[in-house]
């Protein structure tokens, strides 16, 4: 099922004929590109010097970045691909789902600030780990819910926190999400990158993703 064509044009000319009749106001105000949200002062830490590495996929990326990028001590997001056969996909090639790839983030953040404990607790909430291959309208294997560890302490602390929600009845449903070794990572075209920022106003931030920061108590 295709959620966006492949150009950043007929992108928004898709998203729309998935919105339901009756849109919903918006308020106006003045968006900051360098905002993240929450706030710019309530994200500035001091830096430790340390940086280390996680890799989520949760459905559509643009939802997924938008989210880390509004966590202190989370340094850089990047939208790509991963766990796939395709050398340099596409993003053609990746929503196709023969590609084999996932729509993944690349979080670089400081250890010393937000530990990966707290990523997965946010990577829970961010999306439903009940669904494999499926996100709200995104169906396929390139929405599939994964966690790329990069180390073994890694891939500890995920089958745990992954135990530990599946214990907690949370959903009701069992946990089925995949944690895999992390394989190459292709990063995404240039307009999928920091989408939400760009384009707070395109129909699918004001329908999605503003939807799910309120949902987690982020300020678009």
């Amino acid at each position: 099922m295709k959620r966006r064509s492949h150009s950043p044009a007929s992108t928004n000319k898709v998203i729309r004929s998935w919105i339901a009749v009756g849109v919903l106001a918006v308020a106006g105000g003045v968006w900051m590109n360098q905002s993240m949200g929450s706030g710019a002062e309530s994200l500035a830490f001091e830096p430790s010097g340390q940086v280390e590495v996680a890799t989520f996929g949760g459905g559509c990326f643009w939802c997924v970045e938008a989210v880390f990028q509004r966590v202190r001590g989370v340094i850089a997001v990047t939208s790509g691909y991963k766990g796939g056969e395709t050398e340099n996909p596409t993003y053609r090639e990746v929503s196709s789902g023969r590609s084999g790839h996932a729509e993944v983030v690349r979080i670089e953040f400081d250890p010393e600030v937000v530990s990966y404990d707290g990523l997965l607790d946010l990577f829970w909430k961010a999306h439903d780990p009940t669904q494999l291959n499926r996100q709200g309208a995104d169906v396929g294997t390139q929405y599939r819910s994964v966690i790329f560890y990069h180390s073994e302490e890694q891939r500890e602390l995920a089958e745990a926190s992954k135990a530990k929600l599946a214990a907690s009845g949370r959903h009701g449903d069992p946990v089925v999400t995949e944690i895999s070794p992390a394989s190459e990572f292709y990063e995404a075209e240039a307009y999928h990158q920091d989408y939400f920022n760009r384009n707070p106003m395109a129909p699918y931030s004001v329908h999605v993703i503003r939807g799910k920061l309120n949902k987690l108590g982020m300020k678009p």
